[in-house]
């Protein structure tokens, strides 16, 4: 193993990626590079002061210690952004692409099999995979949440360099498998974190209960339909009140039957109108009159 040397430690990763078939997924992993390589470029970080490695959904960066991590934050806060805005304008629904980013600092080493060792480095993807920055990203309707470490926000970010305003980070602190942790996150908080940045909410259902395993990531994009999905909102809404002495039919998505008797459409029926025409119950009918529950005159309620 090699000895440990001060680098700076750039991860970005793909909300969403593992939802997406393998013909989306090569196509997020190609526009994370090329992504990735412009905002360097843009930088002045070219690849002679840089180390990559692959991680699947996310790229991890060692970059060196001499590049300058003002301008690398800059173009961050700035060009990533733009890149994410001119690639999904031009992207499917399905192939939408929306980043997670951290920028620390710390010691790495280099093992025998090329693999990266270092505290400083787990504690970067710790942040990395935090509910805290999921949930930025899942509020956001910008594409890019970014964090960084206290020692990058110490260094650069509370001087409020241009392009890099101090008052727009907000102190938080994460959950992690190491303790809490604590960094700085652009952007406003997201909902259920304190006041005083403290991470107080987990991967959640509809009714704000833990769902176990959950990623914490809003939904991946859908391919459009034409049809709509099933146990859709007007399947949940509650029928009108029904008129005194009356009863109130409300029959919605299609056409149900009763004991044989078949009702087509969506339509209500209120005690106290009439309709003309046969009605078909259970197999018999009726002949053509004024029954309850039913309109004349016009279209059926």
């Amino acid at each position: 193993m090699t000895d440990p040397v001060s680098r700076t430690i750039l991860l970005l990763d793909i909300e969403k990626y593992s939802d997406r078939d393998d013909v989306e997924q090569a196509y997020l992993r190609r526009m994370l590079y090329d992504i990735t390589d412009r905002v360097l470029e843009s930088a002045g970080i070219d690849e002679t002061l840089r180390l990559r490695a692959d991680r699947g959904d996310s790229v991890m960066e060692l970059i060196d210690a001499n590049a300058s991590v003002t301008a690398l934050l800059r173009a961050l806060l700035t060009e990533v952004p733009a890149q994410l805005r001119a690639v999904n304008r031009m992207a499917s629904s399905s192939a939408q692409i929306r980043l997670r980013g951290v920028v620390a600092s710390g010691y790495v080493a280099v093992d025998g099999h090329d693999g990266w060792v270092g505290s400083d480095l787990n504690h970067a993807c710790r942040l990395l995979d935090a509910e805290l920055l999921r949930a930025a990203l899942r509020e956001r309707a910008g594409d890019f949440a970014l964090c960084v470490s206290e020692a990058v926000h110490a260094g650069i970010v509370r001087h409020s360099h241009p392009g890099i305003p101090a008052e727009d980070f907000h102190q938080v602190t994460v959950d992690s498998k190491n303790g809490p942790l604590r960094a700085w996150l652009h952007g406003p908080l997201p909902g259920g974190t304190g006041s005083a940045g403290h991470e107080s909410h987990g991967d959640t259902g509809a009714g704000g209960a833990p769902v176990p395993g959950a990623s914490g990531e809003r939904p991946a994009p859908e391919r459009r339909s034409a049809a709509p999905p099933e146990g859709d909102a007007r399947q949940q809404t509650p029928a009108p009140a029904p008129p005194a002495g009356g009863v109130v039919f409300n029959f919605t998505g299609g056409a149900p039957s009763f004991g044989g008797s078949l009702v087509g459409g969506n339509q209500h029926g209120v005690s106290g109108g009439q309709v003309t025409g046969d009605i078909h119950l259970g197999g018999s009918s009726r002949p053509a009159g004024n029954h309850p529950g039913t309109r004349t005159g016009g279209e059926p309620a």
